[in-house]
């Protein structure tokens, strides 16, 4: 059932129309609205899939009643109603973010169809922001901890903007989950997410792998090529072990933090770019900073947002949780029916220092399905759990 509102301040359009589009489906649920204001106030009490509006209107016009409703419940898609003399006026409110006009007397045929079209609109709409919501299973944060429930706050309200986050905690507690989490969960998610190793690539080749070169560059330059930031353009760069990255590179990155502009190797023209950036470091950069070996302007670009993220001796209580995810995961990689671990094994596991965080607790639970017995015990533990 799809519900519909008129707001139009006459009584005799506002009859035509509800009775088209009664006629057309008796789904539709329509209610109306004499003025603006009173439209207003129904939409904020109800949940409307369309709002058919008038342009001209006392107490307030329709171009304020749209303006006013991008700002709460910018997802209904509004049709404005246009008459001899509103086109302009009805030109800028597609600007302003309406689905279509139409013109008054109106046209049967072209009121249903845009209606129809507005409403398929509006389930994609909260479709796609459904799918978005679903984090993919690949990338689950698994526990409840309150440091963990913290952080999936935080990228709650984060991811939904474009400001930078930079990441920060010990090797194998999971900085990389959160930095796809904070993408899938953004309007940018169906773009590129882009992750560079920066620990991993030769300081003299760092600059080329994220801002491309040209031919002749250098030595190994034989063909013009495109980097990192240019491949994640309208999505999501994640520049993992960023505290690595040479003071060079540190600069070409901030220019293109401040600028959204970046320069091939050996180039001259500026590209522009639309990339939203995620770093993430198991350094500790302010230390770093006064030692010289990283930029503080770039510190503070890239820390709008800091997570932490803990070590896995800090959230101990989601234990449990993670052996049986890593336990059914590891189960379905392998086609085995999953192993369940017994109440001691698990507070045995509890209880041991995990330096390698949570990358060593998984490499332990494989370890233990392949060589425990059906059910994991305390004794597969200490047999095969050793450092």
């Amino acid at each position: 059932m799809s519900k519909i509102l008129i707001i139009e301040d006459e009584a005799a359009i506002r009859r035509v129309l509800s009775k088209i589009l009664a006629e057309e489906n008796d789904s539709y649920k329509i209610e109306e609205a004499e003025d603006g204001q009173q439209g207003i106030e129904k939409i904020k009490e109800n949940d409307f899939d369309l709002v058919l509006c008038d342009i001209k209107m006392p107490k307030m016009d329709g171009v304020e009643v749209l303006e006013e409703v991008k700002k709460i419940k910018p997802e209904i898609p509004f049709v404005m109603i246009s008459g001899h003399g509103d086109l302009e006026t009805a030109v800028q409110t597609m600007r302003l973010g309406a689905f279509d006009y139409i013109s008054k007397p109106p046209d049967l045929n072209r009121l249903l169809n845009t209606v129809r079209n507005a409403l398929d609109r509006k389930t994609l709409v909260v479709e796609n922001k459904r799918l978005k919501k679903k984090v993919s299973k690949n990338y689950e944060m698994i526990g409840s901890s309150e440091p963990i429930n913290l952080i999936k706050d935080i990228i709650e309200k984060v991811a939904p903007t474009d400001a930078r986050v930079l990441i920060t905690g010990p090797n194998g507690t999971g900085k990389e989950l959160v930095a796809h989490w904070l993408h899938e969960k953004s309007e940018r998610s169906a773009s590129p997410f882009i992750e560079v190793n920066c620990a991993a690539i030769p300081s003299e080749l760092i600059e080329s792998e994220l801002f491309g070169h040209v031919k002749g560059a250098f030595t190994s330059a034989v063909k013009d090529r495109a980097g990192k930031f240019e491949a994640a353009d309208k999505g999501t760069i994640f520049l993992d072990e960023i505290g690595d990255m040479s003071l060079p590179a540190q600069a070409k990155v901030l220019r293109a933090l401040q600028e959204n502009m970046i320069q091939r190797v050996g180039a001259e023209k500026d590209i522009k770019v639309n990339v939203r950036v995620v770093a993430a470091t198991n350094k500790d950069l302010k230390k770093e900073i006064e030692e010289g070996r990283f930029r503080e302007d770039l510190y503070h670009r890239l820390a709008v947002i800091l997570i932490k993220v803990p070590a896995l001796n800090d959230r101990r209580d989601d234990i449990p949780e993670l052996i049986n995810h890593f336990a059914g995961k590891i189960a379905a990689e392998q086609g085995t029916a999953p192993k369940s671990f017994s109440d001691s094994a698990v507070k045995l596991l509890q209880e041991y220092d995990w330096t390698g965080n949570i990358r060593e607790l998984r490499n332990v639970v494989e370890r233990l399905i392949i060589l425990g017995g059906g059910e994991i015990s305390e004794n597969d533990v200490k047999l095969f759990a050793s450092k």
